[in-house]
């Protein structure tokens, strides 16, 4: 009787723990980048991108909702295709890389929006934190990777205001615009 009772309470400890599985991925750095656009001039648009992304995803397998994001973007990597211009971007004109080397985004709430997400969080960049908000496609997946492990994909996107966060200020709009549009893609490796 004994025996019956512990294996009981053994059973009834463990089932929140069963409900609450948990999977950590992290993103492949090969495969995953931020880019950006932002109009130049009044006239153009200029893109570049972000490598180097780190960081983990952490998914509740049986509600995602309950999911968290916190990713590491490297701003010393950023590359437009022209060297001149990327040494600018990198300069204490626009990012000072020297000063914030890296921008984080770590999530604040993951909701379903049909078969996509919306994650909300709070984007630091450039020494300064704002609330942001991802619209999300993904996952995609899992698929096995050639590391024999399972990869997820996921592409979020959102506009920001490089003057909100105190990059460039010393461009009018006119030059630089204000709204910046990111993609993400991400290609997450599980743990």
């Amino acid at each position: 009787m004994k025996r019956l009772a512990l294996f009981t309470g053994i059973l009834t400890l463990a089932a929140p723990l069963a409900l609450a599985q948990t999977s950590t991925w992290v993103p492949d750095k090969a495969h995953s980048e931020v880019d950006f656009s932002v109009v130049h001039m009044s006239l153009s648009k200029v893109r570049g991108h972000f490598g180097n992304i780190g960081g983990t995803i952490v998914t509740n397998d049986a509600d995602i909702t309950k999911s968290t994001v916190n990713v590491t973007i490297d701003t010393t990597t950023v590359d437009t295709g022209v060297s001149m211009r990327d040494d600018d971007l990198k300069s204490s004109n626009l990012f000072d890389v020297q000063k914030y080397p890296t921008a984080t985004f770590v999530s604040t709430s993951v909701a379903k929006r049909g078969s996509d997400l919306t994650v909300n969080g709070n984007l630091t960049l450039h020494g300064v934190t704002k609330p942001v908000v991802l619209e999300v496609e993904g996952p995609s997946g899992p698929v096995p990777g050639m590391d024999h492990k399972p990869h997820e994909g996921f592409s979020a996107s959102t506009t920001i205001s490089r003057s909100a966060f105190g990059i460039g200020t010393k461009y009018p709009t006119s030059i630089l615009g204000d709204e910046v549009k990111l993609t993400i893609d991400l290609d997450v490796v599980k743990q």
